[in-house]
């Protein structure tokens, strides 16, 4: 982690910071809960993840967070429940810049992704003239630069998404390409085996893929060994824990001490 100063949104320095290959180190959010966030802005992570697959997260629960990391110079990265255009307009226009996006199996999917981010010509994004995203219309130039200041991470985490990667990263505006190690697992028939030989053949494919079109990749390590084992292989974008895993653990071990 760098010393910088706060991260911010636009121009976009963590998508600078991404494509120019420093090493970012995050952490996932999924408390939905703008306190928790704020601690971990606190922190000083170079991002953290606010999910939306995997925890009660909406766009009314994820303004209140961006909200929290305003000062902070952890760059807000959001999780969409899918690839969903309509959604990707709402995050877009609540604020955010930065997008993972879950289980991309396709060229042909990464492409629909890039244009969910993008005003026409470049892609669909739906137009309004005033929202969060360009401070209620006080952004000069705004429509005009807005579409170079989106980052896409697109998450290959199924045995098509492997066999895909090198189309995939091809894709341009495809900023990063992300690992999912559990559902890669899962989809491999090692479920909860992420270790297992056969799914870090897989994971090292796609990093390689991905390095032989430029890409930075990225993964989730809340286990210091395999975060720094990932980090060797070249990962630059990579989660090192999670508020959810974080709270478990630390409460439970208070608990255990007193309990002995």
């Amino acid at each position: 982690m760098s010393d910088a100063m706060p991260y911010q949104s636009f121009p976009n320095t963590f998508k600078r910071d991404l494509l120019a290959g420093k090493r970012l180190i995050g952490c996932w959010s999924s408390l939905a809960n703008p306190i928790t966030t704020e601690i971990l802005g606190v922190a000083g992570f170079d991002w953290i993840l606010l999910d939306g697959e995997h925890s009660p997260n909406d766009v009314i629960t994820f303004i209140p967070q961006l909200m929290a990391l305003k000062d902070s110079r952890s760059a807000p990265v959001v999780r969409l429940t899918s690839n969903n255009t309509v959604e990707f307009k709402r995050l877009l226009d609540a604020g955010f810049y930065n997008f993972l996006v879950p289980f991309v199996e396709s060229a042909e999917e990464a492409i629909r992704a890039v244009e969910a981010t993008r005003y026409p010509p470049a892609g669909v994004r739906g137009v309004s003239v005033s929202q969060r995203s360009n401070r209620y219309g006080s952004v000069p130039n705004y429509f005009s630069d807005i579409n170079n200041h989106i980052s896409v991470i697109v998450q290959i985490e199924s045995r098509a998404g492997v066999a895909a990667a090198q189309a995939i990263s091809e894709v341009e505006g495809v900023d990063c390409v992300f690992v999912g190690p559990s559902d890669l697992a899962a989809g491999l028939g090692y479920l909860g085996n992420a270790a297992h030989p056969e799914v870090q053949k897989a994971i090292s494919e796609v990093f390689e893929a991905a390095r032989s079109c430029g890409k930075p990749t990225g993964i989730l390590a809340p286990v210091e060994a395999d975060a720094r084992r990932y980090l060797e292989m070249g990962a630059t974008f990579v989660a090192v824990g999670s508020d959810l895993g974080i709270f478990r653990s630390a409460t439970q071990a208070l608990c255990d001490r007193y309990r002995s």
